[in-house]
């Protein structure tokens, strides 16, 4: 049944939790834009998030995410991949909250550790270990991402399909944000 979003919806979670594969795979079943608001500061900055943390600082880039969410926001409705970190700032929990939904892809540390243990392109794992590193921030950030709107359970045996489909049955609990026709 087509439906149609009203609200940007905002995917937030651990870094593995499927937000772009899964937000990629819901923009096209839903007809609507992608956006990632890294790679929108990526684009504007002309450099990557560890060049602009090393010139500008953790705070700078922190405001510049801030900018870019409100930025997206303020768009046409569309699904929205933001930074692990993003949703950690009380300022864009409550941006999201009153101009689109967050909805938490909550996976557990296994299946994260699963996703991420092969790839080299997670700056926050280059420690000594990577493994006690990914706990550390998940048990940090675990109790915020719990202050999204919905979530949805991620499971090890769940195709992208799987998570698309959860999600957007999670999105029709809530005609203010995803409406039938």
């Amino acid at each position: 049944m087509v439906a149609r979003l009203k609200k940007t919806v905002v995917l937030v979670g651990m870094m593995g939790a499927g937000k772009t594969a899964v937000g990629t795979a819901l923009a096209r079943k839903l007809d609507v834009p992608f956006l990632d608001s890294d790679a929108e500061i990526v684009e504007a900055a002309k450099m990557s998030i560890a060049e602009i943390f090393a010139r500008d600082g953790e705070a700078f880039f922190r405001d510049r995410e801030s900018e870019v969410i409100s930025r997206l926001l303020d768009g046409a409705p569309g699904i929205l991949s933001t930074g692990g970190g993003a949703f950690l700032a009380e300022r864009n929990r409550q941006m999201i909250h009153d101009r689109g939904v967050s909805v938490l892809l909550d996976a557990d540390l296994d299946l994260l550790w699963n996703r991420v243990k092969h790839k080299d392109t997670r700056p926050l794992l280059r420690t000594p270990d990577p493994r006690a590193t990914l706990e550390a921030i998940y048990a940090e950030r675990a109790p915020v991402y719990g202050l999204a709107d919905l979530a949805v359970k991620a499971r090890p045996e769940y195709a992208i399909s799987d998570m698309v489909a959860a999600v957007d049955a999670v999105l029709r609990t809530r005609p203010d944000v995803l409406e039938e026709n």
